[in-house]
């Protein structure tokens, strides 16, 4: 499970780690930075990565950057960065800006998994949602507006369901869009939250509420739902043993992109992301690795999300 941290503390542990790395450098070769930037999901593993390779290479300062999977790649596309980190893929208009502003492709890197839970408050009686469900309670002309009309009674008669979003930058929001709502519009009059933590955060405190982070941001005070691809199927919860099997259905991949083929230290910093090493992390942070005992175990992550 992932250390929730403010997003403030984050941005100072990322000065911190390019500071020290960069000291440590200085007293011999000069020390070479590397920028990365983008989804929310991935900031806390990112933080984890760069504050660990600072002990692998010395001689890289690694700053580190949220915002949201689509800042990250609008950033990598002018040449502000050297990584975008991704929770969805990138579109075909972002890779054809690419080619028409630099004359480069981008490159994708899967460096880990992650089932996208439904999260709802620890006192709801509910335990599993189908696609469908959510897509309802979602959409524009949704017809699930109610916790009644699911079978449940919220404590203290709250039945109204209050909907808990991320904002649009956000490759989650974009991911959920797509593979939840069949790419139909989210209906107006949600919480849009900033980041993962937010979402989470804030339905622990609101008994109505249902939203959607990354696996990792599991807390004692709300609960993960099961789901379901469509009704009369079995429903899944959102597992390490589930996503690699391909069952849960919006599992998916953790994604860094690079502009066109990575200079040498940026492909050593991924390669080292990719390795048992890094992909320990991985799992520490509370996702999936891709990579275990030595040997990749996946090159895409199944149900919704593979590549």
């Amino acid at each position: 499970m992932v250390r929730l941290w403010s997003r403030d503390a984050v941005w100072c542990l990322g000065v911190l780690l390019t500071m020290t790395t960069g000291c440590s450098a200085g007293r011999g070769q000069r020390a070479e930075t590397l920028r990365v930037r983008g989804s929310d999901t991935m900031l806390i593993l990112a933080q984890a990565w760069a504050e660990s390779y600072a002990k692998v290479d010395a001689h890289a300062a690694i700053e580190v950057a949220g915002g949201g999977s689509g800042q990250g790649i609008a950033a990598l596309l002018k040449g502000a960065i050297d990584i975008a980190n991704c929770s969805r893929n990138i579109k075909s208009e972002e890779v054809a800006e690419a080619r028409a502003n630099t004359g480069k492709e981008p490159k994708e890197f899967v460096v880990g998994c992650d089932a996208l839970a439904v999260f709802v408050h620890r006192d709801n009686p509910m335990d599993e949602i189908t696609i469908n469900q959510l897509a309802e309670i979602y959409r524009v002309g949704g017809s699930l507006n109610r916790w009644s009309q699911l079978g449940a009674r919220i404590p203290a008669g709250r039945d109204r369901i209050v909907r808990v979003n991320r904002q649009s930058s956000s490759g989650t929001y974009e991911f959920f869009r797509d593979h939840v709502l069949g790419k139909r519009d989210f209906q107006l009059g949600s919480l849009d939250m900033n980041g993962s933590k937010e979402v989470v955060d804030l339905i622990a405190s609101t008994p109505g509420a249902i939203g959607y982070s990354g696996m990792a941001f599991a807390a004692a005070d709300v609960k993960m739902l099961r789901v379901s691809p469509a009704p009369g199927k079995p429903a899944y919860a959102p597992s390490a043993a589930n996503v690699l099997a391909s069952h849960y259905p919006i599992s998916r991949s953790l994604l860094v992109y690079t502009l066109g083929e990575p200079e040498p230290a940026v492909q050593k910093y991924i390669d080292w992301m990719r390795s048992p090493e890094g992909q320990r992390i991985v799992s520490d942070i509370g996702y999936v690795p891709i990579a275990l005992g030595g040997k990749l175990t996946a090159n895409t992550c199944g149900g919704a999300g593979a590549n």
